[in-house]
């Protein structure tokens, strides 16, 4: 049950954010062995103007960039696991962005299971549940 909040420098339209939404629930999906039907994906478009790089403008650059805060739970990825998300997320947006600057971050917040959840239950008791064979 992943929660990825993205920022992108520059205007955004629906196609690029649908396209952007669908490749990164995919990666997660794939990579991470996150379940696609509970990723939630927050977009957030900023101004380049707006956006600052070694106190410059993005705007002043012909690249865009990115940042990426994914929520997961903690220890449910190793290293090398998340290694190769961040590689391919990277990738993946200069796909669909274009040039973006190496100063464009992902950040993988790995949340103790009892710290975080959704519909109103936490991680954790959905793997005690799970562990019992039980709904949660």
């Amino acid at each position: 049950m992943p929660l990825l909040n993205v920022s992108i420098s520059g205007q955004g339209n629906l196609d690029l954010s649908t396209a952007i939404a669908s490749q990164l629930t995919q990666i997660t999906a794939t990579h991470l062995g996150k379940e696609h039907q509970v990723t939630a994906v927050a977009i957030n478009y900023v101004d380049a103007s707006d956006w600052f790089i070694d106190a410059q403008p993005v705007s002043t650059r012909k690249l865009r960039t990115f940042s990426l805060d994914i929520k997961v739970t903690a220890g449910t990825n190793t290293k090398s696991e998340i290694a190769a998300y961040q590689s391919l997320v990277f990738k993946e947006m200069t796909e669909l962005l274009g040039a973006i600057a190496d100063e464009s971050y992902i950040v993988v917040d790995e949340v103790p299971a009892p710290n975080w959840g959704f519909g109103g239950q936490t991680q954790e008791c959905r793997s005690v549940a799970k562990t019992l064979g039980r709904s949660a």
